[in-house]
């Protein structure tokens, strides 16, 4: 089976955490147009098969709006998670996602990246918009993309030449007040300097266990870098690097709270277990080389 593209990845600079030097922005962007085509204490939802048939194949979607917040728009799916403000390079050259590619370009440049294991897909992705592009002369496509508007799929509507879906935008909306753990709260600006907090420990325990020279001190990093709190969580979940189940998890939390919470218990765990690591290096220092 040919694989649906290839990725260009970016090196990792910690398992779990990687700092991206393109955070979220603060201001919303536009949508797509009508027109426009476990790790886990909680799993992601369930995953959407796909349809063995669907209606004919053409060149576009069918710009067919049920109402203003529900429009198609032509998914592209992946191996990994793209959350908001994310950047994803891509390399594009299997033939239908050629002819997507060929489409968009002419339209608004966006199109759904949706995470799926291969035989499925999420019911939850993100709006990718490519802000560069190369077209090589074999007609294979160099992209950054950078993530946008979270769309919950409510029905796909076509598979050929490439999938297009009916999709709905998924915002934030606090949950209902429940009670609290003692020591918990719901203040999403405490909540935010606590998980900033952990993810300086993970990048300091994390380069002194492989040896590396900080760059700037780790008490000293700005990873926040005044952004709001729900485009900050989406920062934090964005360097959960190969774990894209958790990170799928992520991306559907509906409350900026829950999101916060759940990160800054996955950034505990990670930081108990670099903290045993390193305890065990100081008790059996490696040995000098013999001469």
């Amino acid at each position: 089976m040919v694989p649906i593209t290839q990725i260009t990845p970016s090196p990792l600079l910690l398992p779990l955490l990687r700092r991206s030097s393109h955070p979220p922005c603060r201001r919303r962007r536009r949508r797509p147009s009508p027109a426009s085509f476990p790790l886990l204490p909680k799993t992601p939802g369930p995953l959407l098969s796909h349809p063995p048939r669907c209606s004919s194949p053409s060149s576009s979607p069918s710009p067919d709006p049920i109402h203003d917040d529900t429009v198609e728009l032509p998914l592209f799916p992946l191996p990994l998670v793209l959350f908001p403000g994310a950047i994803l390079p891509l390399q594009i050259f299997e033939f239908r996602y050629r002819i997507m590619m060929h489409t968009l370009l002419h339209t608004d440049l966006r199109f759904g990246v949706i995470f799926s294991d291969g035989a499925s897909l999420a019911p939850v992705g993100c709006v990718g918009e490519v802000v560069k592009h190369e077209r090589l002369v074999d007609d294979r496509f160099f992209l950054i993309c950078k993530g946008q508007e979270r769309f919950r799929v409510l029905n796909l509507t076509r598979n050929r030449p490439y999938l297009v879906a009916r999709v709905a935008w998924l915002e934030d909306r606090p949950l209902p007040p429940k009670p609290l753990p003692a020591g918990e709260t719901e203040d999403l600006d405490t909540l935010a300097v606590e998980v900033e907090k952990h993810m300086r420990d993970v990048i300091r325990i994390s380069n002194r266990l492989n040896g590396k020279e900080p760059k700037e001190d780790a008490e000293a990093m700005d990873l926040r870098r005044n952004l709001f709190p729900t485009p900050f969580s989406f920062f934090v979940g964005s360097t959960f690097e190969g774990a894209p189940r958790e990170q799928q998890a992520l991306l559907e939390l509906e409350d900026t709270s829950a999101r916060l919470r759940r990160e800054r218990d996955t950034l505990r765990n990670t930081l108990n277990y670099l903290t045993a690591a390193s305890a065990v290096k100081d008790a059996f220092p490696s040995s000098p080389p013999a001469t």
